[in-house]
């Protein structure tokens, strides 16, 4: 009897442990259900958009001459500035989209590419002011994102490549706590126009691949927030803390007041 009683209970608690353990990874690992989703969705490559604010520079390289590739490569040296020497101007997009640029004046540069631009500028620079097509250059200096809460490395993050998915920048920032809501991160982002909107997003379904909000824009703010198991942790321990705190104090004056009336 008492080895029946025993297995039985042996074999509970295998089912709770493997109940446990299958609900646990459900909560904590990335990319489930991969076998099921069609990620044919996901297909192309990916550019960001220059967006009003973004900070770029530009460098032009001509055929002819580097005198002629100084009038567009313009330095706060050739604008009369001394304190930073040849250090080359960044041009920053105007609230309606536009840069100034050399030679050129304004270009609407909203919604266009890296790449677009510099077809753009090469193009317009090509047998109207320049015999031979130009090289030319864009970099965007301003590919910022923001990932804060339950992460291991909280922070705002540059990005050289102008190019993050949702992955990569969980990476950087030491990767969610195992304390996080991990099937539920916000996104804020704001659109070219200045519209804020909140999104939710659930990494640990490989459906986030095909998702429109996989690959990171620039200024996107990631927010993990806690689990309800750590908030209700985080609550009690607060609230014992505060018994305990009330309790030794109530001790202290009470063992004060029977000295005192001794």
């Amino acid at each position: 009897m008492k080895k029946l009683i025993f297995f039985v209970a042996l074999a509970l608690s295998l089912m709770i442990m493997s109940n446990g353990c299958t609900s646990l990874e459900k909560n904590v690992l990335y990319l489930q259900n991969s076998d099921s989703i069609d990620l044919s969705l996901a297909k192309g490559l990916y550019d960001a958009k220059i967006m009003p604010k973004d900070v770029l520079k530009i460098y032009v390289i001509t055929p002819e001459n580097t005198e002629v590739s100084r009038m567009f490569n313009m330095t706060r040296a050739n604008i009369g500035g001394s304190q930073s020497g040849a250090t080359t101007i960044d041009y920053q997009v105007s609230n309606e989209g536009t840069i100034n640029f050399p030679i050129l004046g304004e270009i609407y540069v909203k919604g266009m590419t890296i790449n677009e631009l510099q077809d753009y500028i090469a193009g317009r620079l090509t047998g109207t002011y320049l015999r031979n097509r130009p090289v030319v250059t864009v970099e965007m200096e301003s590919f910022k994102i923001t990932v804060l809460g339950e992460v291991g490395k909280p922070g705002q993050y540059n990005i050289a490549k102008g190019k993050v998915n949702i992955y990569e920048a969980l990476a950087m920032a030491g990767d969610m706590g195992m304390q996080a809501k991990r099937d539920e991160i916000k996104l804020v982002r704001e659109d070219a126009n200045g519209n804020k909107n909140i999104y939710i997003l659930d990494p640990t379904s490989a459906d986030m691949i095909n998702s429109p909000f996989y690959q990171l824009q620039q200024n996107d703010v990631l927010y993990v927030r806690q689990n309800s198991a750590r908030i209700r942790n985080s609550r009690l321990s607060s609230e014992v803390t505060v018994w305990f705190s009330s309790l030794s104090l109530l001790m202290s004056v009470t063992a004060f007041l029977i000295n005192l009336l001794k």
